[in-house]
């Protein structure tokens, strides 16, 4: 039997897609499968207790742990979750003798570094779906780890890691049965689904290619129809396509689309992306609207060209706003994420991006503040290259002792000077489509542990975070109003 556990307890709670995937394939495979979601549990101790020696009297062959983040990525917040993990598996040592593996995005961006540190028997880097039942073939036969994919384990004392399991092309069960998504969608306001894996973009920051590898690796349409038609028979119709970013390639995001309007599923369910800011165009911004979408978050970053190159971005400012006015002709709401502080950053170039997004009134921005510093990204190298990391005066964090990156550990530009959170919400001055750094107290721009957004949610609003948290402020879309009126669609929101 395999038991499968969610560790991922942010609130509001987000249904754990990649553990609903795992145990569907193994179910389908013809393994027995538990799951144990400790989200949801009112006492996850008592739960934990109750499976190994209660009613459920679990006998695994074996664990599989899902770990989605390492921390909150929010400066100052800097919520770090790895204690919780080790203090878990300590736990499950103490209720079985069963052999435990870590999984998940969370995981596989530090996998040899999270198994050495909880003490885990195993770790999968990359895709589980595959990987753990290989594992449990091995587990039961010959013990022949090295052909189990993305497998990091202990041989003759020492970490030995495989190639991560990065499978291409990618298929997921579309039977979403394991994880009980309309309590999440009840609590959460929405589903995750996903369209494809990996990303091939070349941004300084970014920890996806390291958890899901650096090639896109494209779900069948038809396969992702299946899935949304199946959670919207479950009444869980407002979703999110958690791609790193959906339109890429845009060919794939088009047939996707249509898709789902060839199945009318455009008028049963709605959704949200992320979108690369380029490419996007008019024919993918009205497929996209008719196959049901009603929110996209553009990675944005900044306005300022200096910064772009910094990032490693192709787009420019005006990509931005031609984005802005091609989903205002859609009646899509749109919100254009900020990444402030980066290498190079100054208060004058923080101030023509805010100042830019202004001008061109996109329904919200997410002002953030900070880069996360991850081992194996281009950022890694930038701070290398600065010197001694504990020397280093752009790098910000809220633990002592020496620079550790397991650790959330930020970069905000020393230029920004001593209070760069004050900087960027003086620059903002109340603009009320921004939402703010916090001051260390507080981050306004943070969604774990929002309380605003929790209230809310079990008032009844449903849909991406930012969207319900910029309705609540009363910023509505001009062309969004109208469509809404006609649609009956602005009775799901707040």
């Amino acid at each position: 039997m395999l038991l499968l556990i969610n560790t991922n307890r942010m609130m509001p709670p987000i249904a754990p897609v990649g553990l609903d995937y795992l145990a569907g394939a193994a179910r389908k495979a013809g393994e027995k499968v538990e799951v144990i979601d400790l989200c949801l549990a009112e006492d996850p101790e008592g739960l934990l207790v109750c499976a190994f020696q209660g009613a459920l009297n679990a006998r695994p062959d074996l664990i599989g742990i899902s770990f989605r983040n390492v921390d909150d990525c929010f400066w100052p917040g800097a919520a770090w979750f790895v204690p919780e993990l080790e203090s878990l598996v300590k736990r499950l040592r103490s209720l079985s003798d069963a052999p435990i593996v870590l999984g998940g995005v969370g995981f596989s961006i530090f996998p040899q570094q999270l198994v050495a540190r909880t003490d885990a028997d195993f770790g999968i880097h990359g895709d589980g779906e595959q990987a753990v039942l290989e594992l449990l073939v091995q587990l039961r036969g010959q013990r022949q780890f090295q052909r189990v994919p993305g497998l990091v384990w202990r041989e003759g004392g020492s970490l030995r890691a495989n190639r991560p399991a990065w499978p291409a092309p990618w298929s997921a069960p579309t039977i979403r049965d394991a994880v009980d998504n309309p309590s999440y969608f009840r609590l959460g306001g929405q589903i995750g689904v996903e369209s494809k894996r990996g990303c091939n973009r070349p941004c300084l920051y970014c920890a996806d290619p390291l958890a899901k590898g650096a090639a896109l690796r494209l779900r069948d349409p038809k396969e992702v129809a299946d899935e949304i038609q199946a959670l919207a028979a479950q009444g869980c119709e407002v979703l999110h396509l958690c791609d790193s970013e959906f339109n890429l390639p845009a060919s794939h995001a088009l047939a996707v689309c249509e898709e789902l309007i060839r199945r009318g599923l455009g008028h049963r369910v709605r959704w949200y992306a992320y979108l690369a800011t380029m490419p996007f165009d008019a024919e993918l911004a009205r497929q996209m609207r008719k196959a049901g979408c009603v929110g996209i978050n553009f990675t944005g970053d900044s306005a300022a060209a200096d910064m772009l190159d910094a990032y490693r971005h192709p787009h420019r400012a005006a990509d931005l706003a031609r984005n802005v006015r091609l989903c205002r002709e859609q009646g899509i709401a749109v919100m254009i994420d900020l990444l402030l502080g980066g290498p190079g950053e100054t208060p004058e170039s923080a101030a023509a991006t805010i100042q830019f997004i202004k001008c061109i009134d996109p329904d919200c921005a997410g002002a953030a503040l900070g880069v996360r510093v991850y081992p194996g990204t281009r950022m890694a190298a930038v701070v290398a290259s600065e010197g001694p990391p504990d020397a280093n005066r752009n790098l910000r964090r809220v633990y002592s002792g020496p620079i550790d990156f397991l650790k959330p550990t930020f970069y905000v530009s020393e230029a920004l000077g001593e209070q760069p959170a004050r900087l960027i919400r003086d620059l903002i001055a109340g603009d009320q489509r921004f939402f703010e750094p916090g001051d260390g107290t507080s981050s306004a721009y943070n969604y774990n542990e929002n309380a605003i957004l929790t209230q809310a949610i079990a008032a009844g609003a449903r849909g991406a975070y930012w969207d319900i948290l910029r309705k609540l402020r009363g910023r509505q879309s001009p062309t969004s109003n109208a469509r809404n009126a006609a649609s009956g669609e602005g009775g799901h929101a707040s």
